[in-house]
């Protein structure tokens, strides 16, 4: 049972500031989830939770205790990283229980506990097996099985299923979701997949240059975006972004292309749709019309992408559409589902 407190939270490598006086309160039992790309700080963020870096400046509490000064081995964190961090000489079994036999807990509590945690991620039948005789997402329920094999008071997980392939992934994000929900213990998950993000987490943090552009859940930020950034971060595919010279009753965007639209207000804007809230449709009853860059099967719907320029605009269509290169379509919208940003700093406009 632990909350989380950082407050201004700094981090610089010499003249490079990797987090910047980062406030957030993690909630007892909360899965959080750190979001964003390469290099915006949210591993950096993790590892100083977990002692693993020196906070330049600020405080990281645990349920109002500093913790800054005490050493990881004695914050009580479990962590799982997307290398597994497996030790190859050990078998299954014994990479498990490692974090039991450095507490001296006893040989027969300890066979226990192992068998426990190998049965909660189903890895019952290879205790014996080495990892290199294990596939990629056996290894990483092994380092799963490892960070539950004792209850600690956080678990940290830095991008624990980016070696996995698509099907894999799938698989143990649905296992991680489980267990999250069986042993309820504070969670902080760092990921560039927002697919991740959505399905896993409580609240999402999005980050970029070390600071949180967004705090909040998962359908909020999808629903909700506070800004260009945000909103072109979250959804799969991301929100279509379109830059636009906006009139009183139609915007003109890149290549001429005329939209009939209602803007908040005139002149340069951002335009923002997803592809799931546009309709293709004959050339009268549409928005906008232009000519097909290309045409993609999914199963259970198809993807329709058309260019204004240098900007692809992606529109999801019935599974039993079929279209060819060439093609003129026409894309009708609901104005209520457009999102409308400021050109020039990025931000909502309500």
């Amino acid at each position: 049972m632990t909350q989380i407190s950082l407050r201004g939270l700094h981090k610089s490598f010499g003249a490079t500031h990797v987090v910047r006086d980062l406030n957030l309160d993690i909630a007892d039992q909360e899965f959080l989830v750190l979001l964003g790309p390469s290099g915006c700080g949210k591993t950096t963020t993790m590892r100083m939770v977990a002692g693993l870096e020196q906070a330049t400046h600020g405080e990281i509490a645990f349920d109002g205790r500093r913790v800054n000064e005490v050493p990881t081995q004695q914050r009580d964190v479990a962590m799982v990283f997307q290398n597994y961090g497996l030790y190859p000489h050990m078998t299954v079994a014994e990479n498990i229980a490692y974090p039991l036999k450095l507490r001296g807990v006893n040989g027969t509590e300890r066979q226990a506990a192992v068998k426990r945690a190998a049965e909660r991620v189903e890895l019952g039948p290879y205790l014996q097996r080495r990892p290199r005789e294990l596939s990629g997402g056996q290894r990483q329920r092994v380092a799963l099985a490892r960070s539950i094999v004792r209850t600690p008071k956080v678990f940290l997980m830095d991008e624990p299923l980016s070696n996995l392939d698509a099907k894999l992934r799938v698989a143990m994000r649905a296992e991680i979701k489980h267990l999250a929900y069986e042993l309820q213990v504070t969670t902080i998950y760092v990921t560039h997949d927002q697919v991740e993000a959505m399905t896993l987490a409580n609240r999402v943090a999005i980050m970029k240059d070390g600071v949180i552009m967004q705090l909040a859940p998962p359908e909020d930020i999808y629903n909700d975006p506070v800004n260009v950034y945000v909103a072109g971060f979250i959804g799969s595919p991301s929100m279509n972004l379109i830059e636009v010279n906006a009139e009183p009753t139609w915007a003109t965007a890149e290549n001429g292309v005329r939209i009939q639209v209602s803007a908040p207000r005139q002149g340069a804007l951002t335009m923002g749709i997803r592809a799931e809230d546009m309709q293709l449709t004959s050339a009268q009853d549409a928005n906008f019309s232009a000519e097909l860059f290309a045409f993609e099967l999914l199963g259970d719907s198809t993807m329709v992408t058309i260019k204004f320029g240098h900007t692809g605009v992606a529109v999801k269509g019935d599974k039993n559409l079929r279209l060819k290169f060439g093609d003129r379509v026409g894309v009708r919208f609901d104005p209520a589902r457009l999102y409308w940003f400021d050109s020039n700093t990025g931000l909502r406009i309500r």
